[in-house]
């Protein structure tokens, strides 16, 4: 056999033959569900323009567009040595990052520290005592018997806050599965300060920032033709930099219209007043079963954290359905706890490359105890590809959302987080998904190119506190509210 060149994977399409009228009958009107067409992505996409630029008004809308009070892209040549902490949903990561003299180029020393999950609903006093222990823990792991200078600190909070400074963070809602009393409507800054106080650790708080503005600012910093930064992980976000002179609600500030600011849009809570987003049955229970119902409705249809939940709710419907046969004298009660399943169960059904599906029905023999038929692995594996086809056309509306409104023909986007890094196909359907809304000609590269972004949590809060320096040290201080912080390097 000569010349056939590689063989191409095996097609599944055929298989549907042998698949029961009525699971036939359930895959169909799942599709009819769960696929979002193209007109329907542009009608996301143009409601999306309208809630942004709503956003920035005195008046404001359901997407925060948070100003960060970042000031400028980094050139690349930004040095010095800083402490950045990231305080996500699952870890605590502590990190050293020197930057040296050659442009865009970075060194880090770091730690991962586990988020208890008693602390997310704890006290408040005891999550800032936890994170100054980390922090301590850290530097006296790294700098034994030194004696330190004031560090300077980019703190990573990737929660929404309102920043009339950068140095400052009011908390507006808890996300991730946190649920602490008395800090929503509070400045975090003071309460982790005093938890440092306690332990007298040499370190100054530079900026409090979020992940999303990290990650445009660490991706722009290597990459001169970064416009927006994106998380589609847990949860979903995006920051790009807009003029000052067209955020109508810092007016008051008299900024140069044309000075650059970062702006996080904070748009997982994009469409919560349901007007355009093809939500189906299970994402109304979702929404109905969630901690914050009526909020996030974006990200309740597009983040990690739902994603294996939508599964598992559609299987458990199809399960107590009398008109369909599925799991039959199966025990399925491992699979009716709530979230019991996660993205990375999805993302392993579509991963598996067998053409009998044997991965998919291991995984659901030793993570459900269901043993499974060949035609309810097809239904499954069709179901993966619906949820995680539909997430990842929506995660374009955002992007291309931003570009609309910026005027943005051609650009990189600096994108982190665990299901655009993990899931199968998230980047390539996404990419289709964006040359659809933005009517790109066929065959015509991608003019909006999303890749990989630099660690924004780390590296992004690092090169953000030695930006916030700077502009202190030239006599800059608008949105730094403590100027006696700022460490001059």
């Amino acid at each position: 056999m000569v010349g056939l060149g590689p063989r191409k994977p095996p097609s599944r399409k055929g298989s549907m033959a042998d698949i029961p009228k009525d699971l036939l009958a359930q895959i169909k009107e799942l599709e009819r569900l769960f696929t979002v067409d193209r007109a329907k992505l542009k009608e996301v996409t143009n409601h999306f323009v309208k809630e942004l630029e709503k956003g920035l008004s005195v008046e404001g809308g359901t997407i925060p567009m948070n100003p960060t009070w970042v000031m400028a892209y980094p050139t690349g040549y930004e040095t010095g040595t800083y402490l950045a902490l990231d305080m996500g949903g699952t870890n605590l990561r502590v990190c050293e990052i020197t930057l040296p003299e050659e442009k865009g180029e970075f060194d880090i020393t770091q730690s991962k520290y586990r988020m208890p999950e008693e602390l997310k609903s704890g006290k408040s006093e005891e999550l800032w005592e936890y994170i100054a222990d980390c922090l301590q823990q850290f530097i006296e792991y790294h700098h034994e018997g030194e004696k330190l200078n004031n560090m300077p600190l980019g703190f990573t909070f990737s929660y929404p806050a309102t920043q009339e400074y950068i140095d400052h963070g009011i908390l507006q809602r808890w996300t991730k599965g946190f649920d602490i009393d008395g800090v929503e409507g509070h400045d975090v800054v003071p309460m982790f300060e005093e938890a440092l106080a306690k332990r007298g650790l040499p370190i100054k708080l530079t900026a409090l920032i979020n992940d999303t503005t990290g990650t445009l600012i660490a991706s722009a910093y290597t990459d001169d033709a970064i416009k927006i930064g994106c998380i589609f992980g847990t949860g979903c976000n995006a920051a790009y930099m807009e003029d000052c002179g067209s955020v109508p609600k810092l007016a008051h500030y008299n900024l140069p219209p044309d000075m650059p600011i970062a702006i996080n849009c904070e748009y997982g809570a994009f469409d919560s007043e349901h007007v355009v987003l093809p939500r189906t049955p299970y994402d109304i229970i979702i929404d109905r079963d969630s901690p914050r119902p009526g909020q996030q409705a974006f990200e309740k249809m597009i983040a990690g954290l739902y994603l294996g939940e939508l599964m598992r709710l559609v299987l458990v419907e199809l399960h107590d359905n009398k008109n369909v046969s599925i799991f039959e004298g199966q025990d399925i009660s491992k699979l009716k706890k709530p979230y019991s399943l996660d993205s990375s169960f999805l993302s392993a059904i579509e991963e598996d490359p067998y053409e009998n599906l044997s991965e998919t029905h291991d995984l659901f023999n030793n993570k459900l105890g269901i043993t499974t038929t060949k035609p309810e692995l097809e239904l499954c594996r069709r179901l993966a590809e619906l949820i995680g086809t539909r997430a990842a056309r929506l995660s374009a509306c955002g992007v291309a959302a931003i570009c609309k409104k910026k005027n943005i023909e051609s650009c990189h986007v600096g994108a982190d987080g665990s299901v655009f890094n993990k899931y199968p196909h998230f980047k390539a359907r996404g990419a289709q998904a964006l040359r659809e809304i933005l009517d790109w000609p066929e065959g015509k590269r991608d003019l909006i190119d999303i890749r990989a972004a630099e660690d924004g949590s780390g590296v992004g809060a690092a090169v953000i506190a030695a930006l916030t320096n700077k502009r202190a040290k030239e006599g800059n201080l608008v949105g730094i509210k403590n100027k006696h912080n700022m460490v001059i390097q």
